[in-house]
């Protein structure tokens, strides 16, 4: 039985006392196509930019998130309106100045719910220019509310605690208070659909918010946060290497193993105020 996000399966149960047949709930993974409806008004044409495994939800939100941090489209105002095809289809159709480059529409890439860099032809096709610079961004956070962080962003996952299966963002400001939250079986996607709706709310750049990742930080989600204005990455899990070169080139703040009480600062540590 599948309910949204979810699915409800028979098992058997195996443990060191007993086994049986009982019910688990699990997270819903399936593909989304993205499409784009772009040119001149006499002559728009349709194109498949991706296909992301994903779990259904907020999927006009993941798509549009999907183009701003691949830099096809730059603000609200590029976005004319988000219509889907099929269940598992989302078109964007964007203004008639809004003009894709052939390379960036080519790429036709699969994406995987736990790579979102795969496909791409070089580190150097990913490193893609924002619109805003993290670098310049004089934002700073009381390193005692990073503690808080885990907590809230547990107790807002609504499909993690039926199902265990899936990745969170959240993003909260500068006094700790949880602003939005998106799940999904993909890393990537989850940011994909937090900056998409930041983006159709009109609050992008988040230059005053602090980014909290439910897992491991790769490079793919620093570039992402880079392309949103994000000055402070956190994630209760470990970054990679790659992350850590990119945050430290782009003027960053990364934090790994926000949990019990810890963290690892990574680099920009003069954005994290001690007390």
């Amino acid at each position: 039985m599948m309910s949204g996000a979810t699915e409800i399966f028979t098992v058997k149960k195996v443990g060191a006392s007993q086994t049986g047949t009982a019910t688990d709930t699990l997270a819903v993974e399936e593909p989304l196509e993205i499409n784009i409806v772009f040119g001149p008004t006499e002559k728009r044409i349709k194109k498949k930019v991706s296909v992301t495994m994903r779990t259904p939800g907020n999927d006009g939100e993941l798509a549009v998130g999907f183009l701003f941090t691949e830099g096809i489209i730059r603000t609200k105002e590029d976005v004319l309106r988000v219509t889907s095809d099929t269940l598992n289809v989302v078109v964007i159709e964007v203004r008639e100045d809004v003009v894709p480059t052939i390379e960036t529409l080519d790429r036709n890439f699969y994406t995987t719910s736990s790579c979102g860099v795969c496909g791409k032809a070089s580190l150097d096709a990913v490193r893609i220019k924002s619109a805003f610079t993290p670098a310049n961004n004089t934002s700073t956070f009381q390193a005692d509310l990073l503690h808080t962080l885990e907590q809230k962003l547990r107790k807002s996952q609504q499909v993690f605690s039926s199902t265990g299966g899936l990745h969170a963002s959240g993003i909260f400001d500068r006094q700790g208070n949880m602003v939005l939250v998106r799940e999904d079986v993909g890393r990537h996607n989850a940011l994909d659909k937090v900056i998409g709706t930041a983006l159709m709310n009109g609050n992008l750049p988040l230059t005053t918010s602090i980014l909290l990742l439910s897992g491991r930080i790769s490079f793919e989600l620093m570039q992402k946060a880079y392309m949103a204005g994000i000055p402070i990455v956190t994630a209760i899990g470990a970054p990679s290497s790659l992350a850590v070169t990119f945050a430290e080139e782009c003027g960053m703040t990364l934090v790994g193993f926000v949990r019990e009480n810890r963290y690892t600062i990574y680099a920009g540590q003069h954005r994290i105020v001690q007390p």
